[in-house]
């Protein structure tokens, strides 16, 4: 009985040795294909992270030579008591949240609507998809020049008013740029999931007698929640990192009614040259950045049944 216990513990260990570990030679073998892309993603997203952490801890004004010098947290204290930095906060945290809301709204009712077969669904599917193929830049001129203008503009023009929509109603105007370009975005993961839903479980519970609203809301929502949930963490990375509408449309104002967050850090860095709360600035919202998208991340794969990435 010791002797089979011990010959089993031989085999195990010699099994485990046999496994190859994670630095293996096996397991480099695998990873080398991936490792020119993860060299070139650190040397273009981790050392200019560095950079600007480094400079974060400067005071250091592009118009001032010889200004540079070593400030520790300095920078960061006064970001945080930047009555503007607070506000255009506050404009990212919204223009985020109601551009994702409204832009995923129309974009299930949209994919509602052409999850059913009607005549010539393919080209009005094109057609809903073309504003999302289209560049930010000439998606924000566009509406710019044929939808805000005071004197030529179609709301103007169907309206029957003449109002300056920049000036009077500007973070709405951008709002309502982004939730039309990214609406299309929201359409396709959503009908993606509603194609994917089992025909089966529809039937049965139209022989069940449930109607297309109770359908809807036991069966068909629930099954989209995981795509949901996608389509708000995407659309909401992109869109708290919108800076083409702004700058092109209302160039952050009037005063700093529509400045988010990356439109005022290329204010300071770029029109007020102070390379040190620039830093400090892009260094604080990277890391609030990573941790909604880490709380979200968490509640994803816990959706998807994912228990560990490897």
């Amino acid at each position: 009985m010791t002797q089979t216990a011990t010959t089993t513990t031989a085999v195990d260990r010699s099994t485990t040795r046999r496994r190859p570990g994670k630095w293996s030679r096996e397991a480099w073998l695998r990873r080398a294909p991936l490792m020119p892309a993860l060299l070139f993603t650190v040397l273009v997203t981790q050392i200019p992270f560095l950079l600007t952490v480094f400079y974060s801890f400067q005071s250091w004004n592009l118009v001032r030579p010889g200004s540079r010098h070593f400030v520790g947290l300095r920078n960061y204290i006064d970001v945080f008591a930047d009555s503007q930095f607070r506000g255009a906060m506050f404009n990212t945290v919204l223009l985020t949240v109601v551009c994702v809301l409204v832009a995923m709204l129309l974009g299930l009712g949209l994919a509602l609507l052409l999850d059913r077969q009607f005549l010539g669904r393919s080209v009005v599917r094109t057609l809903l998809i073309t504003p999302f193929l289209i560049l930010p830049a000439a998606g924000a001129l566009l509406w710019k020049t044929t939808m805000f203008d005071p004197t030529y503009g179609l709301l103007n023009f169907v309206f029957g008013t003449e109002v300056d929509w920049l000036s009077e109603f500007p973070l709405a105007s951008v709002m309502a740029q982004i939730i039309w370009q990214w609406t299309p975005f929201m359409m396709l993961l959503i009908l993606a999931g509603l194609q994917g839903q089992s025909k089966e479980v529809l039937e049965a519970a139209a022989v069940d007698g449930a109607g297309r609203w109770r359908t809807f809301a036991s069966i068909t929502l629930p099954q989209l929640g995981r795509y949901l949930q996608l389509a708000a963490l995407l659309g909401a990375i992109y869109i708290v990192n919108s800076f083409d509408a702004i700058y092109l449309m209302t160039q952050g104002g009037p005063g700093t009614a529509s400045t988010n967050l990356p439109f005022y850090i290329y204010q300071r860095a770029f029109e007020g040259f102070d390379i040190g709360q620039s830093s400090a600035m892009g260094v604080i919202v990277v890391v609030l950045t990573l941790i909604v998208a880490t709380f979200a991340l968490r509640l994803m794969f816990r959706t998807f049944g994912v228990s560990e990435v490897r």
